[in-house]
């Protein structure tokens, strides 16, 4: 379906107000100071639903450990995670590890360099390949993450909720048409820091918009209120108990499957709450697994928001006498400085703080 029609202002306009803007106020950002596509691929999946300022300390400690792709494919899945722990979304880091491997041993360590090889590497879907074709290779290649969408948005004065099939087929149009065909790297991170810096999603910064005067929104009165907002889904709230053993000074945890969600994080032993359940009860349950039965007592709550539920936990403690109860060849017992440097996932680091005097 074609959309030029709906073009309020002439296409070749945008690009050259845009990179004019960028030449003065773009970010100088580590990953920007070379075209190595392996650095661009790294910032670019590190990025996906996290901010610059987050993603920043762990693209050093990545390319300290990692400085090559064949680096990452060599490294143990548990390094990698470990690396990543604090960062969220944990599936990207599987995904990374995995890419890696397929760049190594599908591609001769080399990146791919076409839209359709890009987007068979795991974690890397059209947007992503779009930002690493036009960024290392400077090919013209459109981008739709969440700062481009949002600036498109508010340029055409888009009124339907931007991730509707009929929306979403517009702003694919609308981001290959005004991509500029000279500069790809240097449109594709001028929009972003558009989106990023000044086209934000509250309170956007219009009056130093380069592109104000094509902007749909503002002359509409509608930069507010742009984009839609889609309908809230509600967020179901789980219940868990968490088990904190301490034996002379050390902590039982447990590393948690390499598949599923937080794979291959750290944690205290626990367990989910059915409705019916008590913390206590169940507490003592994961005690006796390990044949103790001495005394718990409740320490403290915790809770956690992830993208599609929330977690609230109860925190047990009880101390034993010996390391008997360690079941598993990925239990540990380890003192307070060791758990704060432990990767032990967002939910459970929350509990560190309530053991210096439980």
């Amino acid at each position: 379906m074609n959309f030029m029609s709906e073009f309020p202002f002439d296409p070749l306009d945008m690009a050259p107000l845009l990179l004019a803007w960028y030449g003065r106020k773009g970010r100088d950002l580590p990953w920007r100071r070379n075209r190595d596509p392996y650095r661009i691929w790294l910032s670019e999946i590190m990025l996906q639903q996290t901010t610059v300022q987050a993603v920043i300390p762990y693209y050093h400690k990545f390319l300290a450990d990692f400085p090559s792709v064949e680096a990452l494919a060599c490294a143990p899945v548990e390094r990698v995670i470990e690396l990543w722990a604090g960062l969220g979304y944990y599936s990207r880091a599987r995904n990374l590890h995995t890419a890696a491997i397929r760049v190594v041993e599908d591609f001769d360590g080399r990146f791919p360099s076409t839209l359709d090889e890009l987007k068979t590497l795991p974690g890397v879907g059209r947007s992503t390949a779009g930002a690493i074709l036009s960024i290392a290779f400077d090919r013209k290649a459109p981008i739709l993450d969440g700062n481009v969408r949002r600036v498109l948005c508010r340029l055409f004065a888009l009124q339907e909720p931007p991730r509707s099939a009929s929306a979403e087929k517009r702003l694919w149009f609308w981001a290959e048409a005004l991509t500029s065909e000279e500069r790809p790297h240097d449109y594709a991170q001028a929009i972003m820091d558009l989106g990023a810096t000044v086209c934000t999603p509250k309170r956007p910064d219009c009056d130093c918009c380069p592109l104000e005067s094509l902007c749909q929104a503002r002359r509409q009165g509608l930069e507010q209120a742009l984009p839609l907002k889609g309908q809230r889904k509600e967020i179901p709230t789980k219940k868990q108990v968490a088990l904190v053993i301490e034996c002379h000074g050390a902590f039982l945890v447990r590393r948690r499957p390499l598949s599923g969600m937080l794979s291959g994080l750290w944690e205290f032993p626990s367990r989910l709450l059915s409705a019916e359940q008590a913390p206590g009860q169940v507490a003592s349950e994961l005690l006796k697994e390990g044949g103790e039965t001495t005394p718990l007592t409740e320490v403290g709550r915790v809770s956690h928001a992830y993208s599609h539920f929330r977690v609230e936990i109860t925190v047990m403690y009880a101390t034993v006498d010996a390391v008997g109860l360690v079941s598993e060849s990925e239990d540990r017992w380890l003192t307070l400085a060791e758990l704060s440097l432990l990767a032990l996932h967002g939910a459970h680091k929350k509990i560190v703080p309530l053991l210096a005097s439980p």
